[in-house]
């Protein structure tokens, strides 16, 4: 069976990130990318998305965005063509095409169990993000709805939309960019439990993030604080706050239940909807650490501080929603969480 330092599960920004870091400490980290192609999931979100970060803000460590226009927000196709020439530069191995299936401990290491094989690592960090596991919550009717039903995961464009009626359940970022689109073409409404909260995207001509870094907010360490991640305002320069006003989409309060094709409204008759957009976020997607005691709780949460894992030595996350700060899992701070994991991981190694 091969043997290695760290196995690296996930080659997205987190892991690449990660294995960066872990380079820099003198370990040989192997990234281990079920896909063909070490970019993460952002080559399968939706083809409109945009950065609601500018450009200056999404570097990787050691590898400046590139582009002249700083402030600009970048299209979703830029964002993966970065991260496919930072995996091209960076000087570690990558194995696209690797699914991990398991890690069990043995020993003072672990096992990863692969589809066609094993190997086995001094330490494991999970860095496989959360695509693979849309949240998809039990809302009421949605069992016995018949039509279409899609996660924000599975939505591409509005083309197949056109002219249909639909509703996309959600109040975050996703939610209302894709509602808004979608409104140009189809007759849609935006369903939240409650008012869509707002910020403004630019503060006395400064985009957000250059105050929330400026007023060290974007890495505080204030994840250790929290027992689940907050809702996040929707970040608008006017354009979607002006839509929900005029109705393109519409809010309603979430639906009450469904008969065959048709919802529930609490404020009105039932309603034929041909289509249910859930943009209703992810959840960690770590299914391969469950042979692992004491690694997630039963709900499949990491059970961790700042993504060392709590109750297994030589385990480590990157990536988690707040796992350090508001900033975490994003470009902007992923590198910042990935060198503190590495760095502690080193630690641990040197004391083996």
């Amino acid at each position: 069976m091969e043997h290695i330092d760290v196995a690296v599960i996930g080659g997205g920004q987190s892991g690449l990130a990660t294995a960066h870091a872990l380079l820099r400490r003198g370990l040989r980290p192997v990234v281990l990318e079920a896909s063909d192609h070490a970019a993460g999931s952002w080559p399968h979100y939706y083809d409109s998305l945009t950065l609601f970060s500018p450009a200056r803000y999404n570097s990787l460590p050691g590898m400046p965005f590139p582009g002249a226009d700083r402030d600009r927000y970048p299209h979703r196709d830029e964002v993966v063509t970065y991260l496919t020439a930072y995996a091209d530069r960076l000087d570690a191995e990558i194995r696209t095409g690797c699914r991990v299936t398991a890690v069990r401990r043995t020993g003072d290491g672990f096992t990863a169990k692969l589809e066609g094989g094993r190997l086995s690592a001094r330490a494991v960090v999970a860095a496989s993000g959360t695509f693979g596991r849309p949240h998809r919550p039990a809302l009421p009717g949605l069992e016995e709805f018949t039509g279409q039903v899609l996660h924000a995961a599975d939505y591409r464009s509005p083309a197949p939309f056109s002219g249909r009626r639909v509703v996309v359940v959600g109040a975050g970022n996703s939610a209302v960019q894709i509602a808004a689109e979608l409104a140009e073409t189809a007759h849609v409404t935006l369903a939240t439990r409650g008012p869509v909260k707002f910020a403004a995207q630019r503060i006395l001509g400064r985009d957000l993030h250059f105050w929330t870094v400026r007023t060290g907010l974007d890495t505080a360490p204030l994840g250790r604080f929290l027992a689940r991640p907050p809702a996040q305002p929707v970040l608008d320069d006017g354009r979607y706050r002006a839509a929900l006003a005029a109705g393109r989409p519409d809010r309603r309060a979430l639906f009450t239940g469904a008969v065959g094709p048709k919802l529930l409204w609490p404020d009105g008759p039932r309603e034929e909807v041909d289509a249910i957009v859930l943009a209703t976020g992810y959840c960690p997607d770590l299914p391969y650490l469950a042979p692992l005691h004491g690694a997630l709780d039963d709900e499949g949460t990491p059970r961790h501080r700042e993504g060392l894992a709590t109750a297994v030595p030589g385990l480590a996350f990157v990536g988690l929603e707040w796992q350090r700060s508001l900033s975490s899992n994003s470009l902007r701070d992923v590198g910042r969480d990935a060198d503190r994991v590495a760095r502690r991981l080193a630690a641990h190694l040197a004391r083996r």
